[in-house]
């Protein structure tokens, strides 16, 4: 049986190898290639019910634009929510273990989304970032020179650069133990996997148990903040609290449990990706190692065409009307930014990949309005960062069968499994 067989026999929202009629070839979870679906449903039917999944699906850029503007309307209050709800035994694990994590910011409303957001924003400065220049990139050129030592000339840009730089960055940033990626990766594919994914009950029972050690670290690091201080992102939230800032130590732990997924998941899937679609067009990475200046206005044409995120959720507290469709009160909605991104009535030829692209810049893959990305800066840094030394390092590298490169199924996160590469000696 293969794996999409097995998912559908198990899986509550039936999605498996094609989709019902009706839904347009779209399949929530199926991440590989979900384009041309996204297409016919923009044509056809942009908001379209669901009804595997209970969620309104919204296909064009207006529309997605308007519902995240519209925060009163639309909340984000489900933003988090586990798309498959916790079976007995994972939410039991989560209780003993005194799991009571929450969305640092992304699913809060205003007028507390607003007061955490001011604080937060305050120690996420444009002065950390540029402290951590130096360090990021003395990292991706460490990482490189490693891959690139392999005899063999082959390598994985997923594995051997993305997965390691940003987790080392954000972890140093929050002053969280550097030494700990494979086991903040492990509590992030749990997190991910817990709300974004389809598991069975028996399925989330190891991912409890990684949530709630996550969880406990937080707590841990908003602790030692308090004793011992620091130089890092943690300790200056504890100092804003200190001195009077209206946060609480959980709030500042949730905020702590969002950064730390957040802060590299979404960037060690924008490097794979980059590397990945530039390749896939030799060409216009030639211009990029010709001409490095070039790069900032590419990893928005990569984020345009390839965002990390495809999806995000809203849910209607009052009876509202999208792209001509009336949405219930308490309706559900899944904003797919990845077909937004390429809706032709804002992007000329969306299909295509074209780093000279002038309005590249006007994706949805960092969100809109209130909501937006706090961490957009430093993403984009690090993939420049990324960009610019695999140019002057490895500016031949070749993307091996591209073809056979599988993307995580979840509802909302475009990841692929591996970015094979090889390279002349």
């Amino acid at each position: 049986m293969s794996p999409s067989t097995e998912t559908a026999a198990r899986c509550p929202f039936g999605h498996g190898a094609e989709a019902p009629a009706g839904h347009h070839g779209y399949e929530p979870f199926q991440m590989k290639d979900p384009f041309p679906a996204y297409a016919t449903m923009r044509a056809e039917q942009p908001v379209m019910f669901d009804e595997r999944i209970g969620y309104y699906v919204v296909t064009r850029y207006d529309d997605i634009k308007a519902v995240f503007d519209d925060w009163e309307t639309f909340s984000s209050e489900n933003a988090q929510a586990p798309v498959r709800e916790r079976g007995p035994a994972a939410r039991k694990i989560m209780e003993e273990g005194g799991f009571t994590a929450y969305s640092g910011l992304s699913a809060r409303r205003p007028p507390e989304h607003t007061r955490i957001r001011a604080v937060v924003q305050k120690a996420f400065t444009p002065r950390r970032f540029k402290m951590l220049e130096p360090f990021i990139r003395q990292n991706v050129v460490d990482q490189l020179e490693k891959m690139l030592a392999n005899p063999e000339r082959r390598g994985d840009i997923f594995r051997d650069l993305a997965y390691d730089v940003p987790t080392v960055t954000i972890l140093t940033l929050i002053g969280a133990d550097v030494e700990q990626v494979d086991k903040f990766k492990r509590w992030s594919d749990s997190r991910a996997a817990m709300t974004w994914g389809d598991l069975s009950d028996e399925e989330q029972i190891p991912h409890a148990h990684n949530l709630v050690e996550y969880w406990q670290e937080c707590q841990r690091l908003v602790r030692a903040a308090h004793e011992q201080g620091g130089d890092n992102l943690t300790a200056d939230l504890v100092k804003a609290q200190q001195e009077g800032a209206e946060i609480s130590d959980h709030e500042i732990a949730s905020v702590l449990y969002s950064m730390l997924f957040a802060g590299h998941e979404t960037t060690t899937t924008l490097i794979s990706n980059a590397v990945r679609v530039l390749l896939a067009h030799p060409e216009q990475w030639q211009q990029l190692v010709e001409d490095p200046r070039k790069i900032p206005a590419a990893i928005d044409e990569v984020l345009r065409y390839s965002g990390s995120i495809v999806g995000w959720r809203r849910k209607a507290l009052k009876d509202a009307e999208v792209g001509g469709v009336k949405i219930p009160e308490g309706g559900q909605l899944l904003l797919l930014m990845g077909s937004a991104n390429r809706d032709e009535s804002r992007f000329a030829n969306g299909e295509e990949f074209d780093i000279s692209r002038s309005n590249a810049r006007e994706h949805l893959s960092f969100g809109y309005g209130i909501h937006y990305c706090l961490g957009n800066m430093l993403a984009k840094l690090q993939a420049r960062i990324a960009l610019e030394e695999i140019g002057r390092l490895a500016p031949d590298l070749k993307l091996e069968n591209p073809e056979a490169i599988e993307f995580r199924e979840n509802l909302s996160f475009r990841v692929p499994e591996t970015v094979p590469v090889t390279w002349e000696a």
